[in-house]
């Protein structure tokens, strides 16, 4: 089977994506297909799983290993809930949908986010979900969110360019006293600051911001420290999904993509990284999925498989 045909044989959330970028598909049966992730599949369990309350339910990690499960299972209960992040809370789940490609127009987004607007409050202070909280990593996720799925995310953003750093980059220790950029935030304020963009239409300032940010990455040529070269984090040249958080180079890459960057030199690595970790069947392994609990597996979801979504 060639990789077209396998991405093709997966989920409505992973087709219309193939159809719309690798096959000569009709608009209209890209549209017909993306249609279907709220009613079948992986948008469609999702979405049944928010509660009446907004919410959606966390619980124990889920774990790739049984090794490594029976070693969760052994620590005490106050122990498990501070070492593995839940993925499965409302933020992850809208990112999820949003990653799918769920129509933000659609009967079941629509409703999803209804519940979230009216119901949903942040630990930090109890602020409303769409008003964002103090980190920007977390407000970065925010912004994305509320411009996709049709909320005011304006004061946000104005929070978020205030806090733009000298070096371009933003961080979620700022409060606690960092002056340095981290990549695990700047690519989630990114993130957040194109998809405004994309629905606005580009507001100058944010632009301008999200290019500061965009240099900071390619400075650092997408995974390497601007002082002495060295590959900044072992764990970022290595394939995963979903990213949630954290950053790696296909991450970078893929930012790159939707944000139609204009070709740059500085990515030739990270792209030769990516490139070299093909299989003989054109494909790439899921190299390293983030510890934490799951709502369901994405496909089969093993360490070192070939995975749609990487």
């Amino acid at each position: 089977m060639n990789v077209v045909a396998w991405l093709l044989d997966s989920d409505p959330a992973i087709r219309w994506q193939v159809m719309r970028d690798l096959t000569d598909a009709p608009e209209a049966d890209v549209s017909a297909e993306r249609a279907r992730i709220a009613g079948e599949g992986w948008g469609a369990r999702l979405l049944a799983l928010q509660r009446p309350n907004g919410q959606w339910e966390g619980g124990t990690p889920t774990f790739t290993s049984s090794a490594a499960a029976k070693w969760w299972e052994s620590l005490p209960p106050e122990s498990q809930g501070t070492l593995f992040p839940e993925w499965t809370s409302t933020a992850w789940s809208l990112m999820l949908l949003r990653n799918f490609g769920l129509d933000p127009g659609s009967t079941g987004a629509r409703q999803a986010v209804r519940l979230v607007r009216e119901h949903c409050r942040w630990e930090h202070d109890g602020e409303p979900f769409f008003a964002g909280e103090v980190e920007p990593c977390i407000n970065g996720k925010v912004v994305a969110l509320g411009a996709y799925f049709g909320e005011d995310v304006q004061g946000i953003v104005d929070r978020l360019l205030s806090e733009q750093m000298s070096d371009g980059g933003w961080n979620c220790e700022q409060e606690n006293g960092s002056r340095r950029g981290s990549f695990h935030s700047t690519i989630d304020v990114l993130d957040g600051l194109l998809e405004y963009e994309r629905v606005t239409g580009s507001p100058g300032e944010v632009s301008a911001a999200r290019l500061r940010g965009q240099e900071y990455l390619l400075e650092r040529r997408l995974l390497r420290r601007l002082s002495t070269a060295e590959v900044i984090d072992q764990a970022w040249t290595q394939l995963s999904y979903p990213t949630y958080w954290h950053y790696d180079v296909l991450r970078g890459l893929d930012h790159l993509r939707a944000a139609a960057a204009v070709p740059d030199e500085r990515v030739a690595e990270a792209i030769e990284l990516v490139e070299s970790k093909r299989d003989a069947d054109g494909r790439w392994p899921l190299e390293n999925p983030h510890p934490g609990r799951l709502h369901f597996a994405l496909d089969e979801g093993d360490t070192g498989k070939p995975h749609p979504e990487t």
